[in-house]
């Protein structure tokens, strides 16, 4: 008798509330502070829930930038953005952003709008299939038929997103589910046999690995982005330091490794330094870390480190000889194998000719540009951006010839500094991630450098700017093109400008007066120093549309179809 009353004493406790409370309580177990996001009829209930509670809402001006601007949270943050939208076009405006998170593995939680389950498959008003839609482009996703699911769903959301390889997670919800109630029970615990991803490394692989080192006489280590998503920078120089391994960066690992290290080459690909892809062409052996060797760094995969071993580290067992043939595969966190490597490789090789060859190398090839006049030149103002920032700021970029000279010449010297659209190259990603960015970092600079092209693309989010005050600095790398279309034109078709060149723009100075931000149009490096030196001390947003060079291009290059080595725009 007495256990029978406790359990209808226990059962009586069992919260009764809707599926849009669930939601809220769901989010803020999991310690959710802000989410990005736009209403509409499918999430009204969500909406509605949300209202009662303390977490901030970041409303948009279109599903793109909310997705863009979690992408930038997330970035920087180091937890998942969080985003809502409603269903039809509101979902599938989410989709560059999450296809761009998916192939870039960066965690978002998703959640969207969907018709009463009584409606669904029957062409209702603003039904979409997001489910089906997003499926090749999420880690996982899920569309709730029951209540009861929602907190087993959210903390399995969550958990799928931020461990293993990082990745974006989709949560469908009915509008029937939302409205529901049901009885409330917290998840604490994931149950996933199926998904155990490998975060310790096999000893056996290491040790090949260490054996490799202490044999190599010219070893480069590759470090991508994996290694800032296991924040294993400090391993990351140790090793280089103990073994005397020169580095070089993907795009997306950027920030991994100081930038004025003696042992830096910079970063290698198609626009990489001449030192950086020598290094990965002539290696005898080739450490990649977190890195899936995709084509914008390997080049023609016939030359890509034919003379070395490979050797590949990678929590994704997928990415592993994908493309590059992998002698020494080690599937396992960064972090932790790198600690791993560091305790089982006690002998070094000769690597100091290397090394030397390599320093020598990047002093007699560096990257390089002509000051003409007064005209501003692209890679100058990059210049003028790190020396006023002292590189201490977070960089946002779109796709393009502006996202290149950044990579090039801004010098991250500290993780999670550096916010880009790398395997999916998405225009109109840079400002509103910079939105993100700095509700992620709010103690930290954010400078968002756009191409003139892609601003155009999600301008609208200066209205979020103007309401929240946020200290953005936008810089307009404007050459009045579609710069890396006019690039590629210009060099392998015979300059034939197909609707690449952009000679009717607004005047983005009085584009943003109307919104009431505060900009500037500069010409020169003079101007631009001092309008960029104001803009940084300004309390609030600010534009600088900065008029570049028109005919400037990316060198060096390495040209589609050809060798790492095989680099056009080198000069000494």
């Amino acid at each position: 008798m007495k256990a029978s009353w406790v359990a209808e004493e226990e059962k009586s406790k069992v919260l009764k509330m809707s599926g849009a409370d669930m939601l809220m309580e769901a989010l803020e177990k999991e310690g959710v502070d802000v989410l990005f996001g736009y209403p509409g009829g499918a999430v009204l209930p969500i909406y509605d829930a949300l209202y009662k509670r303390n977490i901030k809402h970041i409303l948009t001006r279109h599903e793109q930038g909310a997705i863009h601007a979690a992408q930038g949270f997330a970035r920087v943050a180091g937890k998942p953005g969080v985003v809502i939208a409603t269903s039809g076009p509101g979902a599938t405006n989410l989709v560059t952003g999450i296809a761009d998170a998916m192939i870039d593995s960066l965690p978002l939680v998703i959640f969207t709008g969907q018709v009463a389950t009584s409606v669904i498959g029957t062409d209702a008003f603003q039904e979409a299939d997001i489910v089906g839609i997003t499926m090749p482009i999420t880690k996982h996703n899920y569309q709730v038929r029951k209540v009861e699911e929602l907190p087993r769903i959210i903390k399995e959301a969550f958990h799928l997103a931020q461990t293993g390889r990082p990745g974006p997670v989709l949560v469908d919800i009915p509008k029937d589910i939302s409205t529901s109630i049901g009885s409330y029970k917290p998840s604490n615990e994931v149950d996933l046999p199926g998904y155990q991803p490998t975060t310790i490394p096999n000893l056996l692989q290491v040790k090949r690995l260490a054996d490799a080192i202490a044999q190599a006489k010219k070893p480069v280590i590759l470090a991508g982005a994996g290694v800032l998503f296991a924040k294993a920078e400090e391993e990351i120089l140790a090793l280089a330091e103990q073994h005397r391994i020169p580095v070089t960066n993907t795009l997306l690992g950027l920030g991994s490794f100081p930038s004025e290290h003696p042992l830096f080459l910079g970063m290698a690909g198609m626009h990489g330094t001449y030192a950086a892809n020598t290094a990965l062409h002539e290696c005898d052996l080739l450490i990649g870390i977190g890195a899936r060797f995709d084509d914008r760094l390997t080049g023609n995969l016939a030359h890509f480190a034919q003379k070395a071993t490979v050797a590949h580290i990678d929590i994704d067992p997928a990415e592993i000889g994908k493309n590059v043939e992998t002698l020494i595969p080690i599937v396992g966190c960064a972090k932790h194998t790198a600690a791993a490597l560091l305790r089982e490789s006690t002998t070094s090789g000769d690597t100091e000719e290397w090394v030397c060859q390599l320093a020598e190398l990047k002093n007699s090839y560096p990257l390089w540009y002509k000051n003409e006049g007064d005209v501003l030149k692209p890679q100058r103002l990059l210049e003028i951006i790190h020396e006023e920032t002292k590189g201490e700021a977070i960089v946002t970029t779109d796709v393009g010839q502006h996202q290149m000279w950044t990579a090039q010449y801004y010098g991250f010297s500290k993780p999670n500094r550096w916010v880009t659209s790398g395997g999916l190259g998405t225009m109109g990603f840079g400002f509103p991630a910079a939105i993100g960015a700095k509700i992620g970092k709010p103690e930290l600079p954010v400078v968002a450098v756009t191409g003139d092209a892609g601003f155009q693309m999600t301008l609208q989010e200066l209205s979020v700017l103007q309401e929240m005050k946020l200290p953005v600095v936008i810089v307009i790398v404007n050459n009045q093109s579609l710069g890396m279309v006019r690039q590629w034109q210009e060099i392998f078709y015979e300059e034939r400008y197909s609707e690449s060149l952009l000679p009717v723009q607004p005047d983005f100075v009085k584009l943003a007066a109307a919104y009431g931000i505060e900009a500037a149009s500069v010409t020169t490096e003079e101007e631009a120093r001092a309008k960029f030196a104001e803009a940084l001390d300004s309390k609030g947003p600010f534009l600088l549309d900065c008029r570049v060079a028109s005919d400037e291009n990316v060198y060096p290059m390495i040209a589609p179809g050809k060798g790492i080595h095989q680099m056009i725009g080198v000069k000494p």
